[in-house]
Formats: C-alpha cells, sequence, structure tokens
C-alpha cells in the first residue's frame, strides 16, 4: 500500500524548497515548471506579489520554431529567458527548481540562462 503518492511528495518538495527560496525587486525568483507539452519560467517579486519578466515555449517565435519541453528547447528557452532578463535590467536571481531535481533539463535551462548572463 502507497502511503503517499507522487503528486503530495512532489508537493511537499515545492513547500520545502520555497520555505528558503524569496524573490525580491533586487533579487526575484526564477520559477521554472515543465509541463507535458511546454516550458514556463518567470521571474516573480514575491513581496510586491508581481511577475517581472515571463517567456514559455508558447511565445510567438518559439512557436514557429517547434521549441518542445525537451533538453534542447530548455536551453533554448533558458538562454532566451537570461537575454530577456537582462534587457529588463535583472542581473541576479534565485532560483527556484519547484520540487524537481536538479539535473536533465532543469539543469540545461539554468546552465544556458546562466550563460546569457543571470547571476544564481
Amino acid at each position: 500500500m502507497k502511503l503517499e503518492t507522487k503528486k503530495s511528495l512532489k508537493q511537499k518538495r515545492r513547500w520545502r524548497i520555497r520555505r528558503k527560496v524569496r524573490g525580491t525587486a533586487e533579487r526575484p525568483r526564477l520559477a521554472v515548471h515543465f509541463s507535458g507539452q511546454h516550458i514556463y519560467a518567470q521571474c516573480i517579486d514575491d513581496d510586491a506579489g508581481r511577475t517581472l519578466v515571463y517567456l514559455s515555449t508558447l511565445d510567438k517565435d518559439l512557436r514557429e520554431d517547434k521549441v518542445g519541453p525537451n533538453l534542447a528547447g530548455a536551453e533554448r528557452l533558458g538562454k532566451l529567458f537570461g537575454e530577456k532578463a537582462k534587457a529588463a535590467g535583472l542581473e541576479s536571481v534565485v532560483f527556484d527548481r519547484a520540487g524537481r531535481v536538479y539535473h536533465g533539463r532543469v539543469k540545461a535551462f539554468a546552465d544556458a540562462a546562466r550563460e546569457s548572463g543571470l547571476n544564481f
């Protein structure tokens, strides 16, 4: 008998991470979410409750290029997100991996965002 489902364990990891990770105006939280078909990333100022920068694979340019939620898509989105954040005046962020293990697509996204100039 399963005591806890995978979904509830993932939610516990999310809460554990969110207790430690908090975004401010100077250093917003970079939250990344991988669904079955898309990748979503946003920089959030938790103090004001505002999203400062947002990008996903639903963006018109990325949709035309058919960027998916795979490793190559994560790298591409990370690079573009880093450039967009730099253009918005963000230098450093706090990374929120949303309960996912830091490897594979999450690591590819993070490395590409760092390459394009974000510090975290």
